[in-house]
């Protein structure tokens, strides 16, 4: 297994992490709100509410990033160490944006998601680009 596809797994308990940090910071949740979950969280404020925010964009950028990491390796134009390198810079970009949404950084936020779709691009070039003979 490369380290992109460890970096696939990684990037699918990030939205959970952030729902963690949105439930337990509140300080508010118990068991009783596990019946209703999506209520409790929508309802939140501050600092949870941006970690809630944070598990759903972190939802949303799961499914590019996947098939980014699959296609380049399906394709196998770019060189798994590439494909590595990439994926590992995407998961440090998606965690400096939670960091950077948890501590309300909005321009900082912008620009570490901006790169993080940016190297999802790039794994789709690195996939279409003809390896040289």
């Amino acid at each position: 297994m490369t380290v992109a596809f460890w970096c696939v797994l990684i990037a699918i308990f990030l939205p959970v992490v952030c729902a963690g940090i949105a439930k337990f910071s509140s300080g508010k949740f118990n068991g009783k709100h596990n019946h209703n979950p999506r209520n409790f969280l929508n309802n939140l404020e501050g600092l949870p509410a941006r970690a809630h925010a944070a598990q759903l964009n972190s939802f949303e950028a799961l499914p590019g990033f996947i098939a980014a990491v699959v296609i380049a390796h399906i394709a196998g134009n770019a060189q798994l160490v590439t494909i590595d390198v990439v994926a590992v810079l995407f998961i440090t970009s998606r965690l400096l944006y939670i960091i950077f949404y948890l501590a309300d950084w909005p321009a900082l936020r912008s620009l570490a998601w901006l790169i993080g779709m940016g190297l999802i691009v790039g794994l789709f070039v690195a996939s279409a680009t003809p390896m040289p003979a």
